[in-house]
């Protein structure tokens, strides 16, 4: 397999993707381990190397005596061709031994467009792509991460789903599974045992019954599987795994530094937002523990820049504090430090300055909405006074360039709302010509607007996402509206948000179509270059499913949505308040100054839901 592979690499983009041999990355001897596990980034490696998850994940099993955890990433459209006509299956790139040697072979489910690189991983290595295919215990195929909110499309392909927090329910997993296979178990009897890890959802062990109008009528759990699959939490972050050293890609990455998480869960609650509903409670982690985990994987990875992660950076408690110690590390070995996830009503002269010190590059702020009535519909929580009065500081400190971020296509948006855009645009323009110390260096403003899915797990689960002839209309309406100089404007493709909502909120007939489209050849469809709109279409209609039926119907409150028995924490009838709210435009206050009741915290020990 080596000489086939050497006489392929010189024929691809970026041969450094496929060699592995990367810095930190870790080695096993075969003998010593019985439990050999493929971690799956369904994507390429550029998108892989760049996922914090996978990296915490990858270094606790790779901790544990026995287990030897490897990374196989979505080979680019070339490398894959060559593959196949050299007959090299699909590979870990530690060992270099195809997929079809792994016992359990694990992927990352970060976003729908994903899923079918799923399937053509599987067939690329080997590996039977149904799972009524795999009969024996080996090849044990387990999916985890935001999609797994709603895992039914899946349900024909994956034996198990994660739900939740990775760090204790993999170990458990993995426990369970050794035991198996020591005990010689057939596949169905380690199901039926791994569905009673809390945590764990098997979809074969549910039964799914339909009304005639395509709606779901109920969900029967059988062999002694529980009726709700509530997720698992990691209470103390501060003794959670984390790993002192990343494995230190040989090429270009997208995001190319090191991280530290400060805290998972959001306060916010955005109600378009999936990650600030299903990673609730809030949990944090101390600034000592920080600063020892900065530090440490600094050293040992050699990086010249570290972020600090957060589904919103600026809601850290201390965070004054903690930059200050950050920077005294940083300053003197010239490593820069980022904070992404910045709010516009956080920002600060002394944030920026401290910030400053090290690296100064552009500024993003998520405005989500043009007018007050709609990101109070969404509960944002900003106002354009906000975004205004940080625009300006960071005008005044020397910045030129500002990344504005909306969504088109929101719940309640009227024409009147995307005007609403052109204007916050031609304000903060103006406050740079009002604010700036240098005209002659310029401005570069940008404006991103990406259409609005409705996901799972969120109060917008209830709502029509726009039709691709609403958005497209819209987006037309933009470009004309959007004359301001110096503003640069980019819009997200609306047949892929559309697709994106179609299987965000699917059921298990999907599958099907989703098995149709790979074998047709969909595959990297959250690439521009490889999406295919009408194919994917087709793939639907010759299966008897109708998309706009998923996507652009709006859904009574008391329907019984394909996720319902897989919990999130947030309470149901939180979200279906939350809805209510929105239509009368009605904010919720933040979970920092008051509790909403949304039941996440009842998954704390001792923790109590204030309704």
């Amino acid at each position: 397999m080596h000489k086939k592979m050497e006489a392929i690499l010189s024929r691809v983009q970026k041969p450094a993707r496929y060699v592995g041999g990367e810095w930190g990355s870790v080695m096993k001897n075969k003998k010593d381990v019985d439990l050999r596990f493929a971690f799956c980034f369904p994507d390429t490696y550029e998108v892989a190397m760049s996922h914090l998850g996978s990296r915490i994940l990858y270094g606790l099993l790779n901790d544990q005596k026995g287990i030897w955890c490897e990374r196989i990433c979505a080979p680019w459209i070339d490398m894959e061709e060559e593959m196949r006509q050299a007959d090299i299956p699909l590979y870990g790139l530690e060992s270099g031994d195809p997929l079809y040697e792994f016992d359990i072979i694990a992927f990352t489910l970060q976003y729908e467009l994903s899923f079918t690189n799923i399937l053509n991983m599987l067939d690329l290595g080997g590996v039977p792509v149904l799972a009524k295919n795999r009969t024996e215990l080996k090849h044990m195929v387990a999916c985890g991460g935001p999609c797994a909110y709603n895992p039914e499309p899946l349900a024909d392909f994956v034996d198990l789903f994660m739900i939740g927090d990775g760090e204790e329910i993999m170990l458990e997993f993995t426990d369970l599974y050794r035991r198996a296979k020591r005990e010689g178990w057939t596949k169905q009897t380690f199901l039926i045992q791994a569905a009673q890890i809390e945590g764990m959802y098997v979809p074969s062990l549910y039964e799914v019954a339909y009304h005639e109008d395509g709606t779901i009528d109920r969900v029967t759990p059988t062999h002694g599987a529980p009726a709700l699959v509530q997720k698992r939490i990691v209470s103390d972050l501060d003794t959670m795994y984390y790993p002192e050293s990343f494995v230190v890609p040989s090429t270009d990455i997208v995001f190319d530094r090191a991280m530290i998480e400060l805290f998972r869960g959001c306060p916010r609650g955005c109600r378009f937002c999936q990650a600030g509903h299903t990673y609730r409670p809030l949990r944090t982690k101390s600034k000592e523990v920080l600063l020892k985990q900065a530090e440490a994987v600094l050293k040992n990875s050699g990086y010249e820049e570290i972020s600090l992660s957060s589904l919103s950076t600026s809601d850290y408690g201390d965070l004054s504090g903690l930059t200050e110690c950050m920077l005294d590390y940083c300053e003197p070995r010239h490593i820069s430090l980022s904070l992404p996830s910045l709010r516009a009503d956080s920002f600060s002269a002394e944030l920026m300055q401290r910030v400053q010190k090290t690296r100064k590059s552009g500024l993003t702020f998520a405005c989500e909405a043009g007018t007050q009535r709609l990101r109070d519909v969404i509960n944002k929580n900003i106002r354009e006074e906000d975004v205004l009065h940080a625009c300006e500081i960071a005008f005044q400190g020397g910045w030129n360039n500002v990344k504005l971020y909306f969504m088109i296509g929101l719940p309640t948006e009227t024409y009147e709302d995307l005007d609403g855009i052109a204007e916050i645009c031609k304000k903060v323009a103006y406050c740079w010509r009002m604010n700036t110390n240098n005209r002659a260096r310029g401005v570069r403003i940008t404006a991103s607007a990406s259409c609005f899915v409705p996901k799972p797990q969120t109060p917008f689960q209830w709502d029509a996402q726009d039709t691709l002839e609403q958005f497209r209309e819209k987006q037309a309406h933009m470009k004309v509206i959007m004359k301001t100089k110096n503003v640069t404007y980019n819009w997200h493709d609306a047949e892929t948000s559309v697709l994106e909502g179609v299987i965000a909120r699917g059921d298990r007939r999907q599958g099907k179509a989703i098995y149709l489209a790979w074998q047709r050849g969909c595959k990297m469809d959250s690439w521009d270059q490889c999406f295919d709109y009408e194919k994917w279409m087709q793939a639907f209609a010759d299966c008897g499913l109708d998309p706009a039926f998923y996507a652009s119907r709006q859904r009574p409150l008391d329907e019984i949505f394909p996720w319902d028995h897989i919990g999130c924490g947030t309470r149901k009838e939180h979200l279906k308040r939350e809805w209510e709210l929105s239509r009368e435009a009605a904010v919720t206050p933040d979970c920092m100054h008051k509790c909403a009741g949304c039941g996440a915290n009842a998954l704390l020990k001792g923790g109590k839901c204030c309704v």
